[in-house]
């Protein structure tokens, strides 16, 4: 299944800079092991925030959500999820 989530941050102002930069590099390390198995299809910056869209490629529901609350950054997240399905009027087939 396709999943559709955008994930905006906020880091706690008063966080330490060393426990931010573990924080993000446990999430590069973590995000870039799921795009290397193909579960974390793509991922595009919004310009001007810290956040993204990304397009996850999972069995269900119950993997997408293991999947996103193992993110380092999980609790430091609102993220809004949008199932997809593929359009009648979709002229490409590789894409699914």
């Amino acid at each position: 299944m396709l999943f559709h989530v955008r994930m905006n941050v906020e880091l706690p102002h008063d966080l330490p800079e060393k426990d931010v930069a573990d924080i993000l590099q446990r999430e590069k390390a973590y995000s870039q092991e799921l795009q290397r198995t193909g579960k974390w299809r793509h991922i595009w910056r919004i310009a001007g925030q810290y956040a993204n869209i990304s397009i996850f490629d999972v069995a269900d529901n119950d993997e997408l959500h293991q999947l996103l609350c193992g993110l380092p950054l999980f609790k430091f997240m609102d993220i809004q999820v949008t199932p997809l399905l593929r359009h009648p009027s979709a002229v490409r087939a590789d894409d699914s």
